[in-house]
């Protein structure tokens, strides 16, 4: 992982512009998390989110984006917690280099 990364306490990337693959997979890894394609299909997905609305996606409308823009099978909160444990949109943010969303403990 590149060295002049900083994140705040919680893990979340400090300087979104630094992100890459190889910067989440790093995340990833802490998290207990191999990523595979079906993980880069969100965390690109949240990014592009991120993007037009300056603002992760928490859970319902990530639950939502998914079943709209990738397909409507994988468009389900069980789904999303085989990929990212405990909290799809929040771990989901922080791999992807973004902040964490609003309303996320």
């Amino acid at each position: 992982m590149q060295s002049d990364l900083t994140f705040d306490k919680e893990g979340f990337l400090t300087s979104l512009e630094l992100w890459d693959e190889n910067v989440a997979s790093s995340i990833a890894e802490k998290e207990g998390i191999q990523l595979t394609k079906e993980h880069f299909d969100v965390i690109y997905l949240l990014r592009d989110f991120y993007q037009k609305h300056e603002v992760a996606p928490a859970n319902r409308p990530l639950v939502k984006l998914v079943k709209t823009q990738i397909s409507e099978d994988k468009g389900n909160s069980i789904y999303l917690m085989t990929l990212f444990p405990e909290s799809p949109a929040k771990i989901g943010a922080k791999i992807a280099g973004l902040p964490k969303p609003p309303n996320c403990l």
